[in-house]
């Protein structure tokens, strides 16, 4: 089996790395087969094992397969941890990344009119794209696949540079290398306390493989750690790890980054913020649930955090106007859904949310983006409107994506959301309560931000101006293909995978759960079938919630607006401060511009006038030039040139020394 883990990790780095280093020689249809055929060996291979734990054939796999170096004891090591979770998420990255592939053959197809005619950046700009794109599917399934902190550490900041280059992909926009320079630093501050947790486990348990942590962890329990007048190590760890995962994940107020990230193409949107980097924190967490089942303290803050994420950040998406960022803004509040199970203890619930989630955010990332190519790459809903006659499959496939995340009864995203939003409920952690009333609600804001989106892209009168209209038509078949094949998980994976993922057995001996935060076990005692859970969903609140945001967007934004095609921007306006903290996104990225931004290079400015110029320039180099000059002006006078000035100096001088002599 360990040859076939490496072939799965290692494909995409293959193509990854023929498609980035020959591929001026291997032209553009060299480059995305090549690459295609590194994931798509990777996708086959995954489900394969995904196929075989479902048969019951397979172990769970757990073994180093290099050594890189052993100091005072610790190995480091790199190595595989292959168990149901792994093999899930293995799945769900690599057929998400496919589809993303083959999607991007059309989307791409004409990136030279992105680049200025004289740039050198532009040239071959389309093979570098496909060599990042199966580069990071490589890094994340080294993360995914890792049984060691060390290699989960790799893949952590591998996923982060390949992100770097792929929202900064059209470097000669400004706002481009504004956007990766962003998520370069917000994730470093989150990393940097990743960093902190993983150290502490170095320190304190003197090993990195998660079997021999995991094993400790009991033990080390009631250590205190006299931080702040004492802290448990446990919940230190634990919190320093979720750091991490905040930024990764972007959760408040680490959130900044992944909104601006919509200055790359469309399908590193859906790649980053589907399936990958910014569900690696969800992984990770779920990963270490033996050690945050050990702090409560760490449960509630990981509770009270996602679900804050999940209903702010769904509000902001009710006033965004780039097609885009409406779909970011939806994946920060279904990131805090996933979040909040995690602090529940519900991680199964937030995996499975989690896999749903990445075939309908990633399809309704692609089919924005296969508008976007209609329209000339107008990404303003507000100058759209009647496309759904246009672009028949594109709409189709955006309703059932939208259907979908509302959690609409029978698609996937209805299964996964309910269960959430009921583990939540039945918590006993310390912000439970809160934190169900935020994402009860927060169910109304996610059909409201989402049917608006919808009504205003695709029915209505057409607002695009009369040439982008007279050439509106469907995109090509590898957009089109990507989307049907999307939309069918996007409505059925769900009801195949409730019962062994959600409340059967599927991740025993992945997942740990203690005894009295186990809120899925109780939920499992009332489970009886898909359509039960379904009939129950049916009279229970998100439900009535989830139709109430969906009948208001349709009574606004389809039938209100037939009568006045301004009245978004009217009931904008009528909002008044309501809607401008909204527009400012609460003022964190002014805070972070003016605090953060503002006062380094107000620091680095008293350091550069201070420091560089009045302490180092004038004062050592300059200054000591000026001592030298200076005493130099003074001692040139004693050079008179006459003889007996020198012998007198001589006598004295003589006179000194006998003195001295004679005193001592």
């Amino acid at each position: 089996m360990e040859n076939l883990y490496l072939t799965i990790v290692l494909a995409p780095l293959v193509g990854s790395i023929v498609a980035g280093f020959f591929g001026a020689r291997i032209g553009r249809a060299g480059a995305h087969w090549v690459c295609i055929l590194g994931v798509g060996i990777s996708a086959a291979l995954s489900l394969l094992v995904v196929a075989r734990f479902l048969s019951g054939d397979l172990e769970p796999f757990n073994q180093a397969v290099y050594t890189w170096a052993v100091s005072d004891g610790i190995r480091f090591e790199i190595g595989f941890l292959v168990d149901r979770l792994t093999a899930l998420m293995m799945a769900v990255v690599t057929f998400v990344s496919l589809m993303v592939h083959i999607y991007t053959i059309g989307y791409m197809a004409d990136d030279d009119h992105n680049w200025p005619h004289e740039s050198l950046a532009g040239r071959n700009s389309y093979q570098r794209f496909f060599s990042y794109i199966s580069l990071f599917t490589f890094s994340m399934l080294m993360l995914v696949m890792s049984n060691n902190f060390l290699q989960l550490f790799f893949g952590w900041e591998a996923v982060g540079l390949v992100s770097y280059l792929l929202i900064g992909f059209w470097s000669t926009r400004e706002s481009a290398i504004f956007a990766n320079m962003k998520a370069f630093l917000v994730n470093r501050v989150g990393d940097f306390g990743f960093l902190l947790g993983i150290a502490a486990i170095a320190a304190y348990f003197g090993s990195l493989d998660y079997a021999e942590v995991f094993a400790a962890a009991p033990g080390l329990a009631d250590v205190q750690v006299a931080l702040f007048g004492g802290v448990s190590l446990l919940t230190l760890i634990c919190i320093l790890l979720f750091i991490g995962a905040m930024g990764k994940s972007a959760q408040m107020p680490l959130h900044v980054w992944l909104p601006d990230s919509m200055e790359g193409p469309t399908p590193i949107s859906a790649l980053i913020h589907a399936a990958t980097m910014v569900t690696a924190g969800i992984f990770m967490v779920s990963r270490m649930s033996p050690l945050y089942e050990l702090s409560e303290a760490a449960l509630s803050f990981v509770l009270i955090i996602g679900a804050t994420t999940a209903f702010l950040m769904g509000l902001v998406g009710l006033v965004q106007n780039d097609i885009k960022r409406v779909v970011a803004y939806s994946t920060l509040s279904q990131l805090g859904y996933m979040v909040a199970a995690l602090g529940a203890s519900a991680y199964a619930a937030g995996i499975f949310h989690l896999m749903t989630h990445a075939f309908f955010k990633a399809l309704l990332f692609l089919a924005a983006g296969s508008v976007i190519i209609a329209l000339h790459h107008n990404q303003d809903i507000r100058s759209m409107g009647g496309i759904r006659r246009y672009m028949p499959i594109t709409w189709l496939t955006s309703l059932i994506g939208s259907l979908a995340l509302i959690g609409f009864p029978g698609f996937s995203g209805f299964f996964s959301k309910d269960a959430i939003i009921e583990a939540v409920g039945a918590s006993h952690a310390f912000g439970a309560t809160y934190a169900w009333v935020l994402l009860t609600v927060g169910v109304f804001v996610t059909a409201l931000y989402s049917f608006r989106m919808y009504f205003l892209v695709f029915h209505g009168q057409p607002r695009m101006d009369e040439h982008a209209r007279s050439h509106l038509h469907e995109s090509p078949w590898v957009v089109t293909v990507p989307l049907i094949l999307l939309a069918i998980p996007s409505v059925f994976i769900g009801w195949y995978a409730v019962e062994p993922v959600l409340f059967g057995d599927w991740f025993d001996g992945a997942i740990h759960v203690a005894h009295g935060h186990d809120t899925l076990e109780h939920m499992a005692e009332h489970y009886h079938g898909q359509w039960a859970m379904i009939l129950h969903g049916l009279k229970a609140p998100p439900f009535y919630l989830a139709m109430g945001g969906l009948a208001l967007a349709a009574y606004v934004y389809w039938l209100l607006q037939r009568r006045n095609p301004n009245i978004d921007a009217d009931l904008q306006r009528r909002a008044g401060p309501l809607a401008t903290i909204l527009e400012n996104k609460y003022g964190f990225d002014d805070f972070n511009q003016r605090v953060f931004a503002g006062g380094s290079r107000g620091i680095g400015r008293v350091l550069w006038q201070t420091g560089d110029r009045r302490i180092i320039d004038d004062g050592v180099v300059n200054g000591s030039a000026r001592t030298v000059g200076l005493l130099a002006a003074r001692v040139r006078h004693i050079q008179t040139g006459f003889l007996y000035h020198y012998a007198i100096a001589m006598i004295v001088g003589l006179i000194v020394l006998l003195t001295v002599f004679v005193t001592l």
